[in-house]
């Protein structure tokens, strides 16, 4: 199996079955030039309404993401053995390209496949930390002032917000009944009853 693949003028990519089933990848999706002027209040509520879409689509959830001013953060999940990140990232960036205009996202997104060890429960809630970090280091916002571009995007669980305290708990049992009930469904037969 290949571990990457470059493609002229893209960034080193992995072999697509790397992006698919159950995997857990961080994103960062950079807008070009690294500009700024796009953010508010609209652009977040279209970004969570197309993810909400994507992650239903492609049975994933996102844990936590961050909108920054000139990047975008995100963790995905896949529930499903036919979950598909890269398809789901193509979904996002496809339909948010016209509302981020006249700006556009830099022509690749970053992406890191966590390893096994980095989705240990504890490195993983560090990686989840530093995301919802990122606007206090930049000087946005405080630890005692969540930053309002901070959530996380669990279809059908809307009010499940990464700063409650019990956010760990809650979203670790809704995630393994969802990956088992994902695996159900396509274990059956399409048009045959379960």
């Amino acid at each position: 199996m290949s571990s990457s693949l470059a493609v002229r003028g893209h960034l080193p990519r992995l072999a697509p079955e790397f992006y698919r089933g159950r995997t857990v990848v961080f994103w960062t999706h950079p807008i070009k030039n690294r500009a700024t002027g796009w953010l508010n209040p609209g652009f977040h509520h279209a970004f969570r309404e197309i993810t909400v879409h994507a992650a239903i689509r492609e049975r994933l959830f996102c844990p936590i993401y961050t909108l920054m001013h000139d990047h975008l953060h995100a963790i995905w999940i896949g529930l499903s053995p036919f979950s598909d990140q890269q398809r789901a990232v193509a979904i996002l960036r496809r339909q948010l390209a016209a509302i981020l205009r006249p700006h556009c996202f830099q022509h690749q997104a970053y992406d890191h496949v966590l390893r096994a060890e980095e989705r240990e429960k504890g490195a993983f809630a560090a990686t989840c930390q530093y995301i919802a970090e990122n606007p206090v280091r930049a000087g946005l916002t405080t630890d005692q002032a969540p930053w309002p571009y901070t959530g996380c995007i669990v279809p059908g669980y809307f009010d499940l917000n990464p700063f409650q305290p019990d956010f760990w708990d809650k979203f670790w049992r809704i995630y393994h009944a969802a990956s088992e009930r994902a695996g159900l469904e396509r274990s059956v037969a399409p048009g045959k009853p379960m």
